[in-house]
């Protein structure tokens, strides 16, 4: 594949030498490192202070009877699908928290970026729940806690898996690669 087939979006030049470096461009990591970090802080901090005002008491509406605050505990994954299979979710997690942070050290495009670390920090709020929380390690209960009508209760970590997985899939139907540019067809023939 000869550069001249490939049209950056929003590549940048990492000037000579830089071929054999770790990261494809520290820039596009540390955004998706941040996103990552401030996002799981956010997840926690709202799990704290869910389980610390709504423990015992009625649900609360927020947005009328659009979105109420409702504390529950989830041993499952989404839906509260697979709730004995605690511990083999939260393996598979550990399994994807490390497939995301090796496909981020290629990221050079703000949106896969900003995708990748929210999809990070989606696995990772959850993972912390099933690590730390009761019953214990690796068999914790994520905690739960905004609601909508006829839908499972759901927290920030989830809102983060559904938004960039949505962002990751944007720039994959949109033919961008990870370093920004975009796909040619005879790629994206390879790649389908």
């Amino acid at each position: 594949m000869t550069a001249a087939r490939r049209a950056p979006l929003d590549h940048h030049d990492d000037g000579p030498g830089r071929s054999g470096a770790l990261l494809a461009h520290p820039r596009g990591w540390l955004l998706f490192a941040a996103v990552a970090a401030v996002m799981v802080a956010i997840d926690q901090v709202a799990k704290v202070l869910a389980v610390r005002h709504l423990a015992g008491e009625p649900d609360r509406e927020l947005v009328g009877e659009l979105l109420q605050l409702h504390l529950t505990y989830n041993p499952g994954a989404a839906f509260s699908l697979g709730t004995r299979f605690t511990v083999v979710i939260a393996c598979l997690a550990w399994v994807a928290t490390l497939v995301v942070l090796w496909v981020s050290r290629r990221v050079v495009s703000k949106v896969w970026a900003v995708g990748l670390g929210l999809l990070l920090a989606g696995i990772d709020g959850n993972l912390i729940d099933r690590m730390v929380r009761e019953p214990g390690p690796f068999r914790g209960h994520v905690v739960d806690f905004l609601m909508l009508p006829n839908w499972p209760v759901f927290n920030v970590a989830d809102i983060c898996i559904n938004v960039g997985v949505g962002l990751i899939l944007l720039q994959v139907l949109r033919g961008v690669n990870l370093d920004g540019t975009r796909a040619t067809s005879a790629e994206a023939k390879e790649q389908a």
